[in-house]
């Protein structure tokens, strides 16, 4: 699976995880989090376990104080499974959750982080401690920024909603010349060349800091006048860079306030170019389709299962509002199959396909992470599609959520 799809897939999984997490609420002060960082030692983790399995005593109330205890064993009997910490750490929710009636049942979820954990933390609360994980799911997709004007220019970097300056320059262009004769055409010129100059080294320096960065979504450029439209017109930036121009803004400031300013004015275009890359994919099914043949397209969970098995799907296009899940169920004559339903759906009314008998869930998967296992065989991109857009929305609606672009026709 190419590295687009592996995030697409990390992105989906841990996105959904913590959906689940995040509307688990306990009766009492009874769910635990743990944080632990890679440099932590799991003996220094069961110390401090212990610790407060035994400080839980003094907890008043005796269903809170069994609660909390039974959770500490469990998060411990789980950490005696590692032999040391994960490279990016773990993190470790664990507690008693209500269902029906007066009854609760455990949960426990095991999570690798999509970032390293800096910290230990533990905390024992009514409601998973979820916040560090949360902004781990912001985009982390980065734009470069450059703010120029010809007596300065800064250059910085947006990653998620942080702004990271990089280099500021003061020009040497001298300000404009207002005697007559031939003295003003010289130095007239010699203040164009000035700024070319200066161009060019504002524009080396964009190299430097954005070339080699695969994770970056555009360049944003701005200032306050018409320097920041003649930078990009007279293409002084390297030609992969000019590539990745978003578009030019009005900004006041040329310095790092003026970067701020910069990505303000400039947010209605950083969020469009996610939608904007889905669009494209959506519209390029839709032309595949409207061929009278039917085009490299398919469409449906059948047929686009078809086509990913037999390694003729090149792009998986999945709706994020799929609510499915895959099941192996067996009947007790023996009979296996697999069945797509609801994720709401318990299974409890299935029959046998081939004998009409009750079944039984051998096993349950998310559909997308089906598809997503499928996909990693055959070096299939996987595009998961907001419901943002009109075409996420007709994805779902019009073809279940489920469509591909394909390679070749499939017979």
């Amino acid at each position: 699976m190419g590295d687009n799809s592996s995030i697409e897939r990390a992105r989906y999984d841990f996105k959904k995880a913590m959906q689940e997490i995040v509307d688990y609420k306990g009766r009492g002060t009874e769910l635990i989090s743990v944080y632990i960082p890679p440099s932590k030692q799991i003996s220094d983790v069961m110390a401090y376990l212990r610790d407060e399995y035994s400080q839980a005593s003094n907890i008043k109330s005796k269903s809170t104080l069994k609660n909390v205890q039974g959770a500490i064993d469990s998060i411990m009997a789980r950490l005696r499974t590692f032999n040391t910490v994960p490279e990016k750490g773990v993190v470790i929710f664990c507690g008693e959750v209500p269902r029906a009636g007066d009854q609760t049942r455990m949960v426990q979820f095991v999570l690798d982080p999509p970032e390293p954990i800096a910290t230990f933390y533990y905390r024992c609360d009514s409601q998973f401690y979820t916040e560090p994980l949360v902004s781990m799911l912001a985009d982390k997709k980065s734009y470069g920024l450059v703010t120029i004007d010809r007596q300065e220019a800064t250059i910085g970097l947006l990653s998620g909603n942080r702004i990271n300056v990089l280099k500021h320059f003061d020009s040497l262009v001298p300000s404009k010349h207002h005697q007559g004769g031939q003295s003003s055409v010289r130095f007239e010129r010699l203040i164009e060349i000035a700024a070319h100059e200066f161009y060019k080294k504002v524009a080396e320096a964009c190299t430097d800091a954005f070339l080699d960065r695969p994770e970056l979504q555009g360049i944003l450029i701005g200032g306050p006048g018409a320097t920041k439209d003649f930078f990009v017109k007279e293409e002084y930036l390297h030609h992969e860079l000019r590539k990745k121009v978003i578009d030019t803004f009005d900004t006041g400031y040329t310095d790092e306030y003026g970067l701020k300013e910069l990505v303000e004015n400039a947010k209605g275009s950083i969020q469009d170019i996610q939608l904007t890359k889905e669009k494209e994919h959506v519209q390029r099914l839709l032309r595949e389709i409207r061929k009278a043949d039917g085009g490299l397209s398919a469409y449906g969970e059948d047929e686009v299962r078809a086509a990913a098995e037999s390694g003729a799907a090149e792009v998986l296009l999945l709706s994020e509002g799929l609510n499915k899940k895959r099941l192996t169920v067996e009947c007790p004559s023996g009979h296996r199959y697999k069945v797509t339903v609801s994720a709401d759906d318990s299974a409890g009314g299935l029959k046998c396909s081939e004998c009409g008998s009750s079944v039984s869930v051998v096993e349950s998967n998310d559909l997308v992470d089906d598809f997503f296992e499928i996909a990693d065989s055959f070096s299939t991109t996987v595009q998961i599609i907001t419901e943002d857009s009109e075409e996420g929305e007709m994805l779902l609606k019009a073809f279940g959520g489920i469509a591909a672009i394909l390679r070749y026709r499939v017979a």
